[in-house]
């Protein structure tokens, strides 16, 4: 359907692709994976022409339709959220206005001759209309929306009037509701919970028939839907078999067969250069040096690939706090609008949190995961009941918040050294390391950080500090794989207690010892792990 032959890419100095190539069959999903900066990004936008190559071809069969979402939405505005969605099918739409003045032309005198070509050429639009799925169009839009979360109250708000995570939203809907024959979605999933999340997985894998590309950071939307990876990285493409987990089983099998490869190559040539020097001055053995030279000029080297080593840090044993860490009875809370109409979001929560636990807090968007959090973080005051706090509770708290509070002019490292002033210059690089800033990546200034790094630089900022008790909201939004990687395996040494709300499901499911969900305004503990949890209630 779409091949990738012998492709080069450069920016500036660095080389993304060279002689590289890769192939979207019809019907496959695949995973596209890799380091930021590799050029994943850069393949998505080759593919729809946005960019242009250095060498190589890209070929694509005739009158594919091709589906991109971005990160980047652009600007919407003037249409109301089912009025944008519906507009991406622009070429359905126009379809159908040509069969409606088709239609009316019947109804008009003609010749035979006219009415035989009209009739042709209305059988025509009208296959191609029905193959774009033209004529449930606005059923499937209205479909795509709300299982995106917005429900039929919100078809007709004017689309300037969502926040830009919901933009986000209508934009992934546009795409979705194009039903394109190549579907390319750059991280789909950043700006969904968890109930959207799942609905998007079902409807990729029982609705959408055509090819799939993707990136992701979730590592369980990924194994549930793709059958190949393809790796970008060190200038070449590389396609593996099977979902995110083979990929990594198999990527490391390749590796050491790799790594084995180039030792013998190096033995292989460290004798062939000693007996080049040994024998060089020799007429006697003048041609075994010269075809041994010959040999060695022809070998294509073995290169292994860059690694980014992982730095570990040890964080320090926090303080023990009592045995019971927050208790909260009867607890309420009550937003108000602007208009000081009341905007209840849970009621009558009464529970314990004890020293250890590592508990996910669940529930639908909207529930007040997010509020349940900040009062018992004592980031805002209950409408009702009262929160406890325990004997040597030291408490931290995360939210996307948090990252806006960070000083756009200083380093990272300045960053981190004031939050924790107690720390060696080497323990303050160490963890900066950690969470993957090394070396000079330590000098970025916040206001040059992605979402991704500003999270990294918070949670080192947090963790680094002396607290025995986390809440920490969302804190895997923006986090690549890797990063969720280095953020679970802190979590999972910590010895402290804790609460997330995270819509990771690989991530709790690693993590947590028992779910707090909330639903319609009540809490039900479950005294088991997400696992158990999926169990009980069936989700």
């Amino acid at each position: 359907m779409i091949h990738l032959t012998n492709i080069t890419k450069q920016h500036g100095n660095q080389v993304l692709f060279k002689n590289a190539g890769c192939q979207i069959l019809p019907n496959s999903r695949g995973g596209l994976v890799g380091p930021n900066g590799a050029g994943k990004s850069t393949i998505f936008r080759l593919i729809t022409g946005e960019e242009g190559l250095d060498g190589g071809d890209i070929t694509c069969a005739k009158k594919t339709v091709i589906g991109y979402f971005s990160q980047d939405v652009g600007d919407m505005a003037g249409r109301s959220a089912l009025e944008e969605v519906i507009a991406a099918s622009e070429k359905t739409v126009r379809l159908g206005a040509e069969i409606a003045a088709m239609e009316v032309q019947m109804c008009e005198p003609m010749d035979d001759d006219a009415m035989a070509q009209l009739l042709e050429c209305y059988g025509d639009v009208q296959q191609e209309y029905e193959q774009r799925g033209g004529y449930d169009l606005e059923s499937r839009a209205q479909a795509v929306l709300t299982g995106l979360g917005i429900g039929p109250d919100d078809y007709n708000r004017p689309v300037e009037s969502f926040s830009g995570g919901w933009k986000m939203r209508i934009a992934l809907a546009r795409i979705l509701t194009l039903n394109p024959d190549v579907l390319l979605l750059d991280e789909p999933t950043n700006h969904l919970d968890l109930e959207s999340i799942v609905w998007l997985e079902n409807w990729l894998n029982d609705e959408y028939k055509g090819a799939l590309l993707m990136t992701s950071h979730d590592r369980d939307f990924m194994n549930r839907l793709v059958t190949r990876i393809i790796e970008v990285g060190n200038g070449t493409i590389t396609t593996y078999g099977g979902n995110y987990d083979f990929y990594l089983r198999e990527r490391d099998i390749r590796r050491e067969q790799l790594i084995a490869s180039h030792r013998r190559q190096q033995e292989m040539l460290a004798k062939e250069e000693e007996f080049i020097a040994r024998f060089a001055a020799r007429a006697s053995h003048a041609a075994q040096v010269q075809s041994r030279v010959k040999k060695l000029e022809k070998i294509d080297r073995i290169e292994l690939p860059q690694e980014q080593r992982l730095v570990r840090f040890d964080f320090a044993e926090p303080p023990r706090s009592g045995d019971d860490v927050l208790a909260f009875k009867d607890l309420g809370k009550v937003w108000y609008h602007e208009d000081g109409r009341e905007l209840p979001v849970f009621s009558g929560v009464s529970g314990l949190v004890q020293r250890g636990d590592k508990i996910a807090v669940v529930g639908i968007n909207g529930a007040g995961k997010s509020s349940f959090l900040k009062v018992l973080s004592e980031q805002t005051q209950p409408s009702q009941g009262s929160v406890t706090v325990g004997a040597n509770v030291s408490t931290g708290y995360f939210s996307q918040h948090s990252m806006d509070l960070l000083d756009p002019k200083k380093t990272v490292y300045e960053t981190v050294r004031d939050a924790l002033p107690q720390l060696t210059v080497g323990v303050l690089r160490n963890l900066c390391a950690a969470f993957l800033f090394p070396g000079d990546d330590v000098e970025k200034r916040v206001d040059k950080l992605s979402g991704g790094e500003k999270s990294r630089l918070v949670l080192a900022t947090l963790l680094g500090r002396p607290l025995n008790l986390l809440i920490l909201d969302e804190p895997t939004n923006h986090l690549d794989i890797q990063s969720r990687d280095v953020l679970l395996e802190a979590l999972q040494g910590f010895a402290g207690t804790v609460l997330i709300v995270s819509h990771d499901r690989h991530f709790l499911r690693s993590l947590v010892s028992r779910v707090f969900e909330i639903d319609h305004g009540v809490m039900t503990p479950y005294e088991g792990g997400y696992e158990y949890y999926l169990e009980k209630t069936g989700r």
